[in-house]
């Protein structure tokens, strides 16, 4: 997937029975900041994203995020223009910490004709696996009146990429925000759309191996993220 996205961090959480180590991700995104401290605190969530700075993620297979990605107003964005130019500054970015048996809650939005990822259990070991998606399970983001991966219904936002279609009628246009919760127990997986559950999937044996959070990047187009915030609570 290729392109640019903004996700929102005030309300990206997950509930999980996690393993927490260092790890690598990259993407184009923007995360916006939510009241994550006293959410982590109060009910056993746990903030991916502090609301103004990167610390807590990295670029895939490196020890700090690419420059071209930036907190700014509350959000996790990348800057194109720079990533394009410069590959070493762009790349996925990926949660320093593993999770496992978790609920994923943020928020995203995609530019016109964007096309974009959010990745779960991805395996950060670049000598082994070239990219994010050889390992991770991924949930597409994408403009699908535009981009020309809308054709194949496996390939249209919120599905669970190139395996199983969301149900259609969820999403909303490009340049708005979309809210998504991943839960993922065992060997099941779940996607809720704005509300609505869109996709649950079963057997899938990657979900059985702790993973990081990732979000995929793009120098050509642009995607907002918000509100990294994952739930600490064992399953």
């Amino acid at each position: 997937m290729k392109a640019s996205l903004i996700i929102a961090a005030a309300s990206i959480i997950a509930a999980c029975n996690s393993q927490t180590t260092n790890g690598s991700a990259t993407a184009d995104t923007t995360a916006t900041d939510s009241a994550n401290e006293s959410s982590s605190a109060d009910s056993g969530w746990t903030s991916l994203f502090d609301g103004t700075t990167l610390n807590g993620w990295h670029q895939f297979g490196g020890s700090s995020p690419g420059s071209a990605w930036h907190a700014d107003s509350g959000t996790i964005h990348l800057h194109s223009a720079e990533a394009k130019s410069n590959k070493k500054a762009g790349g996925d970015l990926v949660s320093n910490d593993s999770f496992q048996n978790f609920d994923l809650k943020l928020e995203w939005k995609i530019s016109q004709a964007g096309n974009s990822g959010i990745l779960i259990y991805v395996q950060d070991d670049k000598a082994t696996y070239k990219e994010t998606y050889h390992t991770g399970l991924e949930m597409q983001v994408l403009d699908d009146e535009r981009h020309e991966d809308r054709k194949k219904p496996s390939h249209r936002a919120g599905s669970l990429y190139d395996m199983i279609q969301a149900t259609p009628g969820a999403v909303k246009p490009a340049g708005e925000w979309n809210t998504i919760e991943l839960y993922t127990l065992r060997d099941r997986s779940i996607h809720v759309v704005n509300g609505v559950p869109v996709l649950e999937a079963e057997a899938l044996t990657s979900v059985r191996l702790a993973g990081r959070m990732s979000v995929n990047s793009s120098p050509e187009l642009s995607v907002c993220v918000a509100g990294p915030a994952l739930d600490r609570t064992t399953v």
